[in-house]
């Protein structure tokens, strides 16, 4: 930036003004961020109990973030482009205004229940409605204000990015305070309130920021165009690209986060982190002197891609470090290069509006990718691998070594390209062998294009095919066993698959068995008659046993309220004269259980089983009271849990509807999170008393897995025998762990159980 030319200015500004114009400057950009990022995991967590708990929501929500980022940069463009000082200075501070009026947040009266289907259009309704405009108030300020700075006469305004780096500290700051800091101490209503004292403070903030622009000299800002007179603008194939080094990031960070939260839960813990080290990117490669040079990212980023294609292969959900470390390991090393290009080409202060504008409608277009296009295109996760492949493209133009080498490249690609993938639709020793190392042979050919990257210098165009083969590989020789069919909706992917010899149907979200039907014996012969249940809802589990100790209680027919179909396993633990009703969020999850070709459970126990579709919470809490004797709650979404099933007065609804000796039974099972003094605590507060299972059944080769159970009731007797049973352990609520509400959750405190105590 050194060739830029800066204006002659007659009245420079003392030195002790200088600093006084950096210090409220910067201060104002760093609120602004504060919030601005601070919010979206708030409201976000506000909004998530709606569409039952889903980590699609937040991919929706960041669709929305980044349109309005976009709408308020082009809003600071355009009002940058009034000659006039105190035109952009009044119309900022009236919209401001105009939005502190709004607050504090809260959901718009319109958006109480949402629709039965098209999810993602109403959610995107509801966040405009609710919380657009002081969100686009807030979007506008960082290039706002960084142009209001180059106006000041500022000695430093001539190269004014910095001050990117400093708002991208404080939205860093912002996300990791929040899970925490934020959520493990105040409930969301005290958040709300805190929010909106910042946003007060923030107006002040701007208005002094408005202040010492019009007491700035007027030499230093009467055609602020004139500096860098020498720097040309940027032609169109530099805006486009632009446009796409921010958009390949930007639709990671959405299918990285919807990847990890899937498989732990959706809460802002894991929407933070890799928004944190999204935003991390931005302040490193903004600073004068970057901490991680970009040569040395450029150099690292084939072998974070290559990281992926083995991330992507091997799987590794059921290692939590491996699954949040690796994956947001690669994808800030990802960022990094690619955000580390657009900081090398930016253009003069001139131009800097207009450079925000490209980077926000590149944020909009990978989150509009990831976060809408995708989920209705195709019906698995394609949409990671994808961007992965076109982060290659993201690299600088390469001068080839060795080009003698690398001019065959092309045909010999091809050749290896045949020679892996026609495998796939033969039959003998060679598909064989490709099926038992289907996982190397997908991490060789990602290898590669990392080796080709660091030791050939090989151009973009040739790391991309790699990439894509490898990637390609992955989808072709996938980690799972079997035959595999998915199924994706709004609520995630959901994967049928036929292991080996059609002995077992096994559905899996994410990397979790939900459930799975036996289809042959041992012997090979078909399996006939009423279907067994297994996984977790074996007559020996816990599940099975608080079904049949209630019934026996009971004496007489059980009425049972189900909430989460999964393959409809469920249906067949009913007995005859025995009335179950199902609630379901997912329809497609209902259709792929009633489908006999993937389970028989649904066909053979109850054909006429009609769910009750919509989030459970809602749909639920419209039932009778006191009829049900037997409540049983097994909504999860891969290991994800929704949260709003899991709260005080979720099971307050769930005490009312009980008759006057029934009981509720939850499912607890998680890899992750340790949720019995969860559970526990919650019927605690609703005066229950709550007994545990946690067994291992050691038959997992059978399907037939441990399962975590807590069973909650008013008394003893409710319970029948498990009150006696060994197995069964009365437990009273652990007064360290504090009771979850719809106001209050602490992912982290069961996330830090679970990795202290593990499977106790």
């Amino acid at each position: 930036m050194d060739s830029i030319v800066q204006p002659a200015v007659t009245e420079q500004p003392s030195a002790s003004r200088n600093r006084l114009l950096l210090a409220v400057y910067t201060a104002a950009i760093f609120v602004s961020a504060l919030l601005l990022f601070s919010v979206q995991p708030l409201f976000t967590k506000m909004v998530l109990p709606r569409l039952g708990g889903s980590p699609a929501v937040w991919s929706v929500a960041m669709v929305f973030f980044q349109s309005l980022l976009l709408a308020g940069y082009a809003y600071a463009h355009l009002l940058m482009q009034v000659k006039s000082r105190v035109v952009p200075v009044v119309v900022h501070l009236v919209l401001l205004i105009a939005a502190f009026i709004t607050l504090p947040l809260g959901i718009a009266s319109a958006y109480g229940e949402p629709p039965a289907s098209g999810y993602a259009f109403w959610l995107l309704g509801l966040f405009v409605m609710s919380i657009g405009l002081p969100f686009f108030a807030l979007a506008a300020n960082n290039p706002l204000l960084q142009a209001w700075f180059v106006r000041t006469g500022h000695p430093d305004g001539h190269d004014p990015y910095f001050l990117y780096a400093s708002s991208n500290i404080g939205s860093f700051l912002a996300l990791l305070s929040y899970p925490f800091l934020l959520e493990p101490i105040f409930t969301l209503h005290t958040q709300n309130r805190l929010w909106t004292g910042g946003y007060g403070l923030l107006i002040l903030l701007i208005a002094a920021c408005g202040v010492l622009l019009l007491r700035s000299p007027k030499i230093a800002v009467a055609d602020v165009r004139t500096e860098g007179a020498n720097a040309p603008a940027p032609d169109v194939v530099t805006r486009l690209r632009w446009i796409f080094l921010a958009a390949v990031p930007s639709g990671l960070l959405i299918a990285v986060t919807a990847h990890i939260s899937t498989d732990v839960a959706a809460a802002p813990l894991l929407w933070v982190l890799p928004l944190s080290l999204y935003l991390l990117t931005w302040v490193v490669v903004f600073q004068k002197r970057p901490l991680l040079p970009h040569k040395w990212m450029l150099m690292l980023q084939p072998v974070a891609i290559a990281g992926v294609i083995f991330l992507l292969a091997f799987g590794g959900e059921q290692n939590l470090l491996l699954t949040l470390g690796g994956h947001q390991l690669c994808f800030f090393i990802i960022a990094m290069a690619c955000h580390g290009e657009l900081a090398r080409t930016r253009p003069a202060a001139k131009y800097l509006t207009g450079f925000y504008v490209a980077l926000s409608f590149g944020g909009m277009v990978g989150g509009l990718f990831a976060g809408l296009v995708a989920p209705f295109t195709f019906s698995w996760i394609a949409e990671y691998p994808i961007l992965v492949a076109l982060a290659a493209l993201c690299r600088p133009t390469a001068n080839e070594r060795l080009a003698g080498i690398v001019r065959w490249y092309w045909l010999a690609l091809a050749v290896v390209a045949v020679a892996l993938v026609a495998p796939s639709y033969m039959t003998g020793d060679i598909s064989t062998w490709f099926e038992d190392h289907r996982v190397w042979v997908a991490c060789a050919v990602g290898v590669l294009a990392a080796l080709l990257a660091l030791a050939f210098n090989a151009g973009r165009w040739k790391i991309f095919a790699t990439v894509a083969l490898a990637l390609a590989l992955t989808r072709i020789y996938p980690a799972d066993e079997g035959r595999v069919t998915t199924v994706r909706s709004f609520f995630g992917v959901h994967k049928i698959v036929v292991t080996p010899g059609g002995y077992f149907h096994v559905l899996m979200h994410g990397t979790t068995i939900h459930g799975a039907e036996r289809f042959r014996n041992n012997d090979g012969t078909p399996v006939t008659g009423r279907p067994e249940p297994i996984t977790y809802y074996h007559k020996d589990g816990g599940i099975g046993q608080a079904i049949t100790a209630i019934r026996e209680r009971n004496g007489a027919p059980l009425k049972v309220a189900a909430i989460g179909v999964g393959s409809g396993t469920l249906a067949c633990a009913a007995a005859p004269g025995e009335d179950w009703k199902f609630f379901e969020i997912d329809q497609s999850m209902v259709d792929a259980a009633r489908d006999p070709k993937n389970f028989r459970y649904i066909s053979s126990c109850l054909p006429n089983l009609k769910p009750v579709i919509g989030d459970a919470r809602l749909t639920f809490a419209r039932e009778p009271d006191g009829v049900y004797d037997l409540i049983i709650v097994d909504a999860y979404s891969s290991d994800a849990i929704p949260i709003h099933l899991a709260t005080e007065e979720a099971m307050k609804i769930y005490k009312d509807k009980l008759a006057p000796h029934g009981a509720v039974v939850m499912h607890v099972s998680n890899r992750h999170l340790d949720l019995e003094p969860v559970v526990v605590g919650i019927a605690d507060a609703n005066d229950l008393k709550s007994w545990v299972y946690d067994e291992d059944s050691g038959r997992d080769a059978d399907y037939i897995f441990s399962t975590d159970v807590v069973i909650s009731a008013r008394a003893a007797e409710d319970v029948g025998k498990l009150a006696s049973s060994k197995q069964w352990e009365e437990t009273d609520p652990d007064e360290k762990v504090r009771v979850w509400t719809d106001d209050y959750s602490n992912i982290l405190g069961a996330l830090y159980r679970r990795l202290r105590y593990g499977e106790q």
